[in-house]
């Protein structure tokens, strides 16, 4: 039988020391979504993974937000993030800071997730799309490289926090206790 840990006993970060804590050269990028649950999940991901920061583009809502925060649990204060009007602005800053750009994104010449390694060493951005209409071709167009996730049902696409949670568990869970023992 296991027993169920107390929340006391995860050891988890305050918000404070998760301020202080080492992040992984990894930043997510939200290209116009528009759901509030979303944003405060992929907030809440990134915690759990303590990345470096989250950039809000476009219609993409910042906090403080009340929706943001029902799903975030607190984690839109631990993690920083910034706002660009345009997601194309987003992504030429971090071009200029030497991070490596993947749109997750169905694309010609996708790279399927499982094929992907991140090389130590490097900075990495993720853009994640709108959930209509997903990454902008002119965002596109500014990346590297493109990741998929391998489907094999009707649906051809994840809910935005659902994939964020794939993507960035498949990607830093190679660096993790490496990296932030």
């Amino acid at each position: 039988m296991s027993r169920k840990l107390l929340n006391e006993e995860l050891n988890r970060l305050t918000t404070e020391e998760y301020k202080d804590a080492e992040k992984l050269p990894i930043v997510v990028v939200l290209d116009n979504v528009r759901s509030l649950n979303n944003i405060g999940s992929v907030f809440r991901t990134s915690d759990a993974f303590r990345l470096s920061k989250i950039y809000l583009c476009g219609i993409t809502a910042t906090p403080p937000h009340r929706e943001i925060h029902k799903t975030a649990l607190g984690a839109e204060e631990s993690v920083d993030w910034e706002y660009f009007e345009e997601t194309t602005d987003a992504v030429q800053a971090l071009k200029n800071e030497g991070y490596t750009i993947l749109s997750v994104e169905q694309v010609e010449n996708s790279i399927s997730l499982e094929q992907f390694t991140i090389k130590s060493g490097r900075k990495y951005a993720f853009i994640f799309g709108n959930e209509v209409k997903g990454v902008q071709q002119e965002v596109v167009d500014l990346s590297d490289d493109c990741i998929e996730i391998p489907q094999f049902g009707t649906k051809h696409s994840f809910n935005i926090s659902v994939t964020a949670g794939i993507v960035l568990w498949q990607v830093v869970h190679p660096l993790f206790y490496k990296q932030l023992k």
